[in-house]
């Protein structure tokens, strides 16, 4: 197994000077050497070939021990020195003061043809920044999260990548619901990869600890690193730095809409600088559409991070990112202006991605009422939104009276669907119907283009739980067969087709499928 080493965040940032690895406040340092705790039992469950071709692996690396024994932690990579990242971050909108990785630890970064990434793994054990917790991660998160940042790649979803899924032959004592019960469950580890994990939260401890010094370091890095299109560092490029941070996130959380999926934690520390989904944690798909849903029983009282307020969320990590550059600016008109941008920015795009799920490729004043009316009505009763749009596709606009019957599959119970509510949506096909004559596009053409954007399959919460259940037993066919399902979520798989459902009655109220936590 060879791969090209390439390392820069440990050669070009400042360390941590204290080698201990024991919990702390760590100040004047962007990370901290950790070595990764050796597992007992370490053994490979799954592997993404995508993504060993990227960073130039082949199968059959995969399939030796020093690859398990590598990507479990237990043996380093030559010449490498493994580390953990230290950051602050806002989490439920209050200041947490120093996080860091207190469960991921950076192996290294690899180059191959042209492209850079770091291999992080997740749940290899404590580092500084663990706090009370183990650094350790179950087998149900991991798999959730292997199986998500691959599907998300291929729906089209700026995201960070999943290399290996493998079991560490420990268990790892957690509460899941934070009820005080808590349980053993089978520990593992996921190597995730992403050209970089600089998040929000770098920039921020950084401000918030006045530690200018280290903050210039770090912006000028990650401008020199991933950004250097830019040229170099300047007050001038500091602001068209944050601008395209701006708009690379506001792309992200689009694409988030576009499909219903909702983050459910999107604390400043779980924002990449990248605009990549990062943190794959009580994350959920939409099942009836419900601009008010989120995954997360953390923030069941107050839904902050429900569905329909992702992109107010994303503003408002942004205007801490851009407290946390001001030091580097100190002027804020150039800052505000970018972040006024963002609400009319996203408006635009907002209402380009739902064309498009609705097959308009031309724009009219009066979408934004038929989009407007289109969402109100996904609300009167329970629809799920992923076949909602995807059966859409067959609307024929010289029977529109037909629509409710194209969809009607997308209701869970179709008593709800009242006369009341059956004018509304005749009334809005009626609309519709018009307004796709107006492109003047063939039905097939219009179908096509709707099926590219509009999944046939995505990673319901209840379809991961399955794979999660059989894999606690030892049966590992199903995260396979749902990474290969998911891999095309737009192509019709016939024989796959009994995952295009709504999600069943038993999965409703089930943990893992209707509510999650953040432990893992």
């Amino acid at each position: 197994m060879k791969l090209t080493i390439k390392d820069t965040y440990n050669k070009e940032l400042p360390e941590d000077p204290i080698l201990e690895n024991t919990p702390r406040q760590v100040s004047g340092a962007c990370y901290s050497y950790v070595t990764p705790k050796k597992t007992t039992n370490p053994e490979l469950i799954h592997v993404s070939p995508d993504m060993l071709a990227e960073i130039g692996l082949t199968l059959e690396d995969s399939k030796t021990a020093i690859f398990t024994e590598t990507f479990t932690g237990n043996s380093l990579l030559p010449n490498t020195k493994p580390y953990a990242m230290c950051y602050g971050g806002h989490q439920f909108g209050n200041w947490a003061g120093q996080l860091g990785d207190g469960r991921a630890i950076n192996l290294a970064e690899v180059e191959y043809q042209s492209k850079h990434w770091t291999l992080q793994l997740k749940g290899a054990g404590p580092t500084p920044y663990s706090r009370t917790a183990d650094g350790l991660a179950v087998l149900r998160s991991s798999i959730r999260e292997y199986l998500c940042s691959e599907a998300m790649h291929h729906l089209g979803v700026p995201t960070t990548r999943a290399l290996s899924l493998s079991l560490t032959g420990d268990n790892v004592l957690r509460d899941i619901l934070y009820n005080g019960n808590p349980a053993y469950e089978k520990g593992a580890v996921v190597c995730r990869v992403a050209p970089c994990f600089i998040r929000f939260g770098n920039f921020q401890i950084f401000a918030a600890r006045q530690d200018i010094k280290n903050l210039k370091k770090l912006t000028d890095y990650t401008i020199r690193h991933f950004f250097s299109h830019l040229g170099a560092p300047s007050k001038a490029v500091y602001l068209q730095f944050f601008k395209e941070v701006m708009l690379r996130n506001l792309d992200m959380v689009i694409h988030w809409q576009r499909v219903g999926f909702v983050h459910g934690v999107m604390n400043t520390d779980n924002m990449s600088i990248l605009g990549l989904t990062i943190d794959y944690g009580p994350y959920g798909w939409l099942e009836g559409y419900d601009a008010g849903w989120t995954p997360n029983t953390t923030d069941r009282q107050y839904k902050r991070y429900r569905f329909g307020n992702q992109a107010d969320i994303v503003l408002w990590n942004l205007y801490q990112l851009a407290n946390a550059l001001y030091p580097l600016i100190e002027e804020t008109q150039g800052l505000e202006a970018i972040l006024e941008e963002y609400t009319d920015v996203y408006a635009q795009k907002y209402a380009a991605m739902m064309r498009s799920k609705l097959g308009l490729q031309t724009s009219n004043e009066k979408d934004i009422v038929l989009i407007h009316n289109l969402e109100e009505n996904l609300q009167e009763s329970e629809t799920d939104m992923t076949i909602f749009f995807r059966n859409l596709s067959n609307f024929n606009s010289d029977k529109y009276n037909e629509g409710l019957q194209i969809v009607w599959d997308a209701f869970y119970n179709t008593d709800e669907i009242t006369e009341t509510i059956k004018q509304k949506w005749n009334s809005w096909f009626k609309n519709y119907a018009e307004r796709v004559k107006q492109e003047k596009v063939a039905p097939k053409e219009r179908k096509e283009k709707m099926n590219l954007v509009n999944p046939k399959y995505v990673l319901r919460n209840y379809i991961a739980q399955l794979a999660i259940e059989a894999a606690e037993k030892g049966d590992y066919l199903l995260i396979d067969a749902l990474f290969k399902l998911l891999k095309n979520p737009y192509k019709e798989q016939i024989e796959n087709k009994k995952w295009f459902a709504k999600r069943p009655d038993w999965a409703r109220d089930k943990v893992g499928c209707s509510m999650l936590s953040c432990s893992s």
